[in-house]
Order: C-alpha cells, then sequence, then structure tokens
C-alpha cells in the first residue's frame, strides 16, 4: 500500500553515539546523478514537466531554488518543456500539485515535507504520472524520493567550524525539529565532537543536543528577523561560527554576523557564497551542499527515457550528492592545514574508516 513515510523523528530515548570512528554509510539506494543524460532520440518530443515548491517560494536560497535550477537545466539539456508552479502559502500547496497533473505533463517535482500527502494523494489518484521529491520519501510505485545524507558533510563543516573559531564555541539552529533539518545539525555536532577528540580541545557547541535530539529552532522558515535574533544571542554567548539550518531565515544570521563584525556563517543546501547578497561574502565560510540539481536532471532524463524507477536516490560524499563548498574567500583562514585534514576526513567517510549516524539517517 503506498504511503507517506517521514525521516524517522528521533526522541531523547536513543542513545547518544559520540563520534570518532562511529557512523553508518550510506551509498544510497540509486546510482550518482550524471550531469547530463543521453535522450534518445526524439524521447523528449511532447514531454513537459512542473514542478511545485512549498511555501517558502521560489528564491528560497535554499531547496526551492536548488530544485528548480535542475528542472531549469533539464528543460535546456533535454529539450523538454519545464516550468514551475510557486507556492506562497500552506493552502497553496495541494491545489498546486493538482495544477501540475492537470497540466497534462508525464512528470511532477515537488518540494519538501509539505508537499508529501498532495504528492501521495494525486500519485495514487494519476498512476500514469511519475513524481518525484525533494528531503520527504514518499512511498508509493509512481514517486520517487530524492533525499541526502547531510550529516555526512555537515560533518565536514564542524570540523572545519571548531578548526576555525577564535573562541572555543560555535553554534547551530533549524527552522523546525525535523529530520532533514536534525540530520545537518546531528552531523555538525559530531563533526566539531570528533575535532575535540582528535585536538585534545573542548569546542562546544550552543544551539543542539543530540542525545535529547532537541535545540533552538524558529519555528518556520521565512522570517529572517528570527534568524538575527538568534544568531544575536548566540554572538552574545561567544560563539563565532553558526550554521541556520531554516532556509530564508538563515539569511537573517547573515545580517547579525555582519553587523556583530565577528561571526561567520556556514550555509546549507546550495553555495551561499554563491545564493546570498554580495555583502555577506566575506562571512560565507562554507556551506553543506545537496547536489539537487544534478539529481533532478538525471532522474528526469531517465523518465524521458522510460526508464523512471522509485528507487529512492540518497546523496552522499561517496557519490557526490553532498559535500561542502569551497571556502572562497575565507580560504587562507581555513589555511592548508585543516584543509588537508578535512579532505582526509572526506577520503575516511567515503572508505567506510569514519562511519556517521544519526538518528533521522536516510
Amino acid at each position: 500500500m503506498a504511503s507517506v513515510r517521514p525521516m524517522p523523528l528521533s526522541a531523547a530515548a536513543r542513545p547518544f553515539l559520540l563520534l570518532s570512528t562511529s557512523v553508518l554509510l550510506l551509498a544510497g539506494c540509486a546510482a550518482a546523478p550524471e550531469a547530463s543524460p543521453e535522450v534518445e532520440s526524439g524521447a523528449s518530443a511532447d514531454y513537459c514537466a512542473r514542478m511545485v515548491t512549498n511555501s517558502g517560494g521560489l528564491q528560497d536560497r535554499s531547496f526551492n531554488q536548488s530544485s528548480w535550477a535542475g528542472l531549469e537545466r533539464a528543460g535546456e539539456e533535454l529539450g523538454i518543456d519545464a516550468d514551475v508552479i510557486v507556492s506562497t502559502t500552506e493552502t497553496d500547496l495541494a491545489p498546486n500539485v493538482a495544477q501540475a497533473v492537470e497540466s497534462g505533463c508525464s512528470f511532477v517535482l515537488t518540494v519538501g515535507y509539505e508537499l508529501a500527502a498532495a504528492t501521495l494523494e494525486e500519485a495514487e489518484q494519476n498512476p500514469d504520472v511519475h513524481f518525484s521529491i525533494v528531503d520527504e520519501v514518499v512511498e508509493a510505485e509512481n514517486v520517487k524520493p530524492i533525499i541526502f545524507d547531510t550529516a555526512q558533510a555537515a560533518f565536514l563543516a564542524g570540523y572545519l567550524a571548531a578548526g576555525v573559531t577564535e573562541t572555543g564555541t560555535v553554534a547551530t539552529f533549524g527552522g523546525g525539529n525535523q529530520p532533514p533539518v536534525t540530520l545537518f545539525m546531528d552531523g555538525f555536532v559530531d563533526g566539531v565532537a570528533h575535532y575535540n577528540e582528535v585536538k585534545g580541545t573542548d569546542v562546544r557547541v550552543l544551539g543542539w543536543n543530540k542525545q535529547a535530539q532537541d535545540g533552538v529552532f524558529t519555528g518556520d522558515f521565512e522570517d529572517v528577523n528570527k534568524g538575527n535574533t538568534t544568531t544575536k544571542n548566540f554572538l552574545d554567548q561567544g560563539a563565532d561560527v553558526i550554521l541556520p539550518v531554516a532556509g530564508q531565515v538563515g539569511e537573517g544570521a547573515a545580517a547579525a554576523a555582519l553587523e556583530a563584525g565577528n561571526g561567520l556563517i556556514i550555509w546549507v543546501d546550495n553555495d551561499g557564497y554563491e545564493t546570498l547578497p554580495a555583502e555577506y561574502r566575506p562571512l560565507v565560510l562554507t556551506s553543506v551542499l545537496k547536489n539537487t540539481a544534478d539529481a533532478v536532471v538525471d532522474i528526469v532524463g531517465a523518465d524521458v527515457n522510460g526508464t523512471f524507477d522509485n528507487a529512492p536516490f540518497v546523496g552522499t560524499l561517496k557519490n557526490g550528492g553532498v559535500d561542502i563548498a569551497p571556502y572562497h574567500d575565507l580560504e587562507e583562514r581555513v589555511g592548508a592545514d585543516l584543509a588537508a585534514e578535512i579532505d582526509a576526513l572526506r577520503e575516511d567517510i567515503v572508505a567506510g574508516t569514519i562511519e556517521i549516524t544519526s538518528p533521522s539517517t536516510p
């Protein structure tokens, strides 16, 4: 029976695993995405695809924007008709998915947990339409989830933050206590813990307790003022590297760090150095990346060629689905030695020497 299977919510009952060399290296259920899938001649004629954003809108500097970049690129590279339907409130969600199906397109891409129920409902009612959903698992014969083991890349970001901090305190916060959010936070605190173990330091993390699976959340993904206030509180407590996992709310974190003059930001989903306003570039230490665009191009290409399947694509360090971004303007501050340590950690995670676990691991 088709069902929405939420990524597992954690609880305090789950034991806290302090990371040293422990964690599940998940290679992913589907093959790594190809940048430019070959399409059979004539296969794309009259083919169209539609995307539906969540209530964060299209220019969220997060997964809506990255997902649309992938579908837009699929339109250009595969010669198909691709368009997007933008949701601005929760009441838009189900009608917009229905509108995408009513367009007569063969493929519908939805983004985020808010769209899970509507995706499942339309998928069950329209078995000939193929769906894909980003950052959520919906179990149905005609739905392909696109999910990411972001804890692996966030582990690298946490190690980096611990190596760069000048105050010995870093912080993270989320938009909501949901598995795709807390997965970042788990990896981040474990990366800091690993740095402390290796270096004999005591860098502390504000905003998240992995054992309790509880921490600081703004309650939404759009209100930049909440990100600003939350980050000011962290800065006041001595944190100088902040990881916001909260979509547009994170821009408020960047604004607070810029105003304070003593904070750095780690962005998520896409490269914040490229997507945030230019005045924040000097503050972007790195970003925890989801390679959503390549996954979307590959999945649409497979559908055009008649080889769609519902096996989840799980992005990992091994298949290139997740990683961290370049250090850009802060490369000198990171330094060659710390950068080399992080490169070695990436190799160890890919090889399975270091395993990263989270209650929210996909």
